[in-house]
């Protein structure tokens, strides 16, 4: 009797390592499926199928020097100091 029931024993830690693997290679599988993978498409890299649901953001090129107004606005000031200086137009 103590053969049947060794062979009982390995079949049931078997089943559990069966079981295990199974349930291991179930979460894998879905946890692949959840992330999403990487693919190529147009020289493009897309991080997920959902790519086609995300609002694109645009923005135009800017002038290249970004403070332009600013340095204006110092051009025309020293500007006008220049003419009060030599006693050109003053206008409040």
């Amino acid at each position: 009797m103590a053969m049947p029931l060794a062979r009982s024993l390995a079949a049931a830690g078997s089943l559990r390592g069966l079981a295990f693997r199974m349930l291991a290679a179930t979460a894998a599988i879905g946890g692949l499926g959840l992330t999403g993978c990487q693919v190529d498409v147009g020289g493009q890299t897309l991080p997920s199928a959902y790519y086609l649901q995300d609002d694109i953001q645009y923005f135009p090129a800017g002038p290249e020097f970004k403070l332009s107004k600013e340095a204006a606005a110092q051009k025309a000031y020293k500007k006008e100091m220049a003419e009060q200086d030599a006693g050109g137009p003053y206008m409040p």
